[in-house]
């Protein structure tokens, strides 16, 4: 990491899509006040010229005119120039074309059934899948996303990919579990489980993350949001990481969101092409309690990976000062030993938060990394 700016500030996910995108992919006449609101936004991210015929449209009402393509675009323009011009070093474009984090992947591969809705963490729904043949792909996907941040960014990207275990955690394994012989117990199920897991590895998610490569992706996140469910599985997390990354030459990270770390260690660290791990810490840190204390595993397993480091709770509208972002910043570097270790972003995607309040942590957090920097350059 020697020559680079120290503290790069990322994104780590998914941010609110703003109302007129919901209601115009929706075929909806935006409304009044949400078209006040693009315009409240564009005059801070100018993210498309006043000239733009799609935007002229918009503003008129007349959606089908833009068409959805059309529409898509303007919502990842929006996430992309909002990411980069709140400062962040790291962006893409806030996930502005995915509506979740399941059902899109899942669509694109053979040997799934869609069944219902299940509802998700928050007031989101989703149609779970059921395995019920072996898994292949249709085409690797997300890569049309990609080519089109690619041509626009102005700054580094991150592709954020669902990884393997989730993906199979989150399905019904009808399939694989049915080629178990004899009582479907405990063995039999994990069996499956791994069974599934790296048939999604191999034959979906590694062509997929080769295709972006190919693209020109260089820094690929891989999501794993089930992670921290079944910590007797981690050594399952770890494979299917290995597994789908196999043979690729790329910078990937591994996204673990609001886990107990300590029950994923050491399996974790046999993560092979992990370069980086980003984990959630600003939403257990309290006055009463050290929220970074994790990072002590780092140390104790002698383990030199980078860290993104999650310095703004995302399931609250408290704006943390840029003060205390240094600070947590600071200790990361203490404790890791090595202030080029630490990259800086939220605990996980910022969705959950309004644009507005996203705005301010994200900008907040900018500045607390340039005030990290200054005290270690002082």
């Amino acid at each position: 990491m020697s020559g680079e700016k120290l503290f790069q500030t990322q994104e780590v996910g998914s941010i609110a899509k703003p109302r007129w995108l919901v209601q115009a992919l929706k075929g909806q006449r935006p409304t009044p006040d949400a078209l006040a609101d693009l315009e409240r936004w564009r005059s801070r991210v100018p993210f498309v010229p006043e000239h733009d015929p799609r935007l002229k449209k918009l503003l008129k009402g007349e959606v089908d005119e833009v068409g959805p393509h059309g529409i898509r675009d303007l919502g990842a323009l929006f996430g992309l120039r909002y990411l980069e011009t709140s400062g962040l070093d790291i962006v893409y474009d806030g996930e502005a074309r995915r509506m979740e984090m399941y059902e899109f992947p899942i669509r694109q591969m053979t040997g799934f059934k869609l069944l219902g809705h299940v509802r998700s963490f928050d007031n989101k729904y989703y149609l779970k899948g059921a395995s019920v043949g072996p898994v292949g792909l249709t085409a690797p996907y997300h890569l049309d996303e990609f080519e089109f941040l690619r041509q626009e960014a102005r700054r580094p990207l991150k592709v954020p990919v669902t990884g393997a275990y989730t993906l199979a955690d989150w399905s019904w394994n009808e399939h694989y579990l049915g080629k178990q012989k004899g009582w479907k117990g405990r063995s039999a199920r994990r069996a499956a489980q791994r069974e599934l897991l790296v048939d999604i590895a191999r034959h979906a998610i590694r062509p997929t993350l080769k295709a972006l490569i190919d693209k020109g992706a260089k820094v690929i996140q891989i999501d794993e949001p089930a992670a921290g469910t079944h910590p007797d599985e981690s050594d399952l997390v770890v494979e299917a990481f290995n597994e789908s990354t196999e043979g690729l030459d790329a910078k990937f990270a591994m996204h673990i969101c609001f886990s107990d770390y300590r029950c994923l260690f050491p399996a974790l660290l046999e993560a092979k092409r992990c370069s980086q791990f980003l984990w959630e810490f600003a939403n257990r840190d309290t006055p009463e309690k050290d929220g970074y204390r994790d990072l002590e595993l780092f140390a104790e397993f002698n383990d030199r990976r980078e860290i993104g480091l999650g310095v703004t709770d995302i399931h609250r509208d408290v704006l943390e000062s840029p003060e205390l972002v240094r600070d947590r910043i600071l200790k990361a570097a203490k404790v890791l030993g090595d202030p080029a270790r630490v990259y800086v972003n939220p605990d996980c995607g910022l969705r959950t938060r309004s644009l507005d309040v996203a705005w301010e942590k994200l900008t907040r957090m900018v500045r607390g990394a340039d005030l990290a920097r200054t005290a270690i350059a002082g």
